[in-house]
């Protein structure tokens, strides 16, 4: 049986002040499901020693380099997160593939770097609004999950999680209905193989406490990947108690 994770991108958002206050406010008990903070990278020993005291949740890093180390300015190492006690580590989020232009083979560079030093990648895969109007959702999330069968066993994935995120869901306000998502993520999970019915498979896009109950209770989607909504600790907490 797969454990449910919630896991908060804050993307570049808050500063110290906001940081601190986040993790005073955020309780966790009744949660059953694993749970990620994943705070920018300045605030990422701040998140580490919160997670230290509270004992409730782990740390991610929203993004790495796939080099190891060397002359790469503003690069940020897999050995670098793992030495802030950094755990998971999001891969390819639609705003990196988009605005930085980062292709799926660099992703599955990025996710390959990560496992090499035994963080867990959380993989992002999803379709953009005129990919889903032209009905090509299932081939995009194929294309993007190949780039990354193609450098891997298939006992990688059981070290991984996924997350689906229609890029035309993300920060808009609108949802892919829980059978929409459903459908996509049982797609997902025949994709990775035998090992498929382990693995982790998140969903984000707008997903706050008012419908995340209805998203969980599908029976491929495992949580969610919480964007906008996690920057508000009491609202997280709500999306990561409806995780059972």
């Amino acid at each position: 049986m797969r454990i449910s994770l919630v896991a908060a991108n804050w993307k570049m958002n808050g500063n110290r002040t906001f940081a601190e206050r986040f993790f005073t406010d955020l309780e966790l008990e009744s949660v059953s499901a694993d749970v990620v903070v994943c705070p920018p990278f300045p605030y990422l020993s701040l998140a580490a020693r919160a997670a230290e005291e509270k004992g409730s949740f782990a740390v991610g890093g929203q993004n790495l380099s796939h080099e190891l180390d060397g002359a790469f300015t503003g690069e940020v190492s897999a050995h670098m997160l793992l030495d802030c006690n950094v755990r998971y580590v999001i891969v390819g989020h639609s705003e990196r593939r988009s605005f930085y232009h980062e292709t799926s083979e660099l992703v599955a560079k990025k996710f390959v770097a990560a496992q090499a030093v035994n963080l867990i990648p959380i993989l992002c895969v999803g379709e953009t609004l005129q990919e889903r109007d032209q009905g090509h959702t299932l081939e995009v999330v194929a294309s993007q999950l190949q780039a990354v069968k193609a450098v891997i066993e298939e006992d990688a994935w059981k070290r991984s999680v996924v997350a689906y995120e229609p890029v035309w869901a993300i920060g808009t306000g609108k949802t892919a209905s829980p059978e929409e998502a459903q459908s996509v993520h049982k797609f997902i999970r025949t994709q990775l193989g035998d090992v498929g019915s382990k693995v982790q498979i998140l969903y984000g896009g707008s997903v706050k406490s008012a419908n995340a109950s209805a998203l969980f209770a599908q029976a491929d989607i495992d949580g969610a990947l919480v964007g906008g909504a996690s920057l508000d600790a009491r609202e997280f907490a709500g999306i990561c108690r409806a995780a059972v």
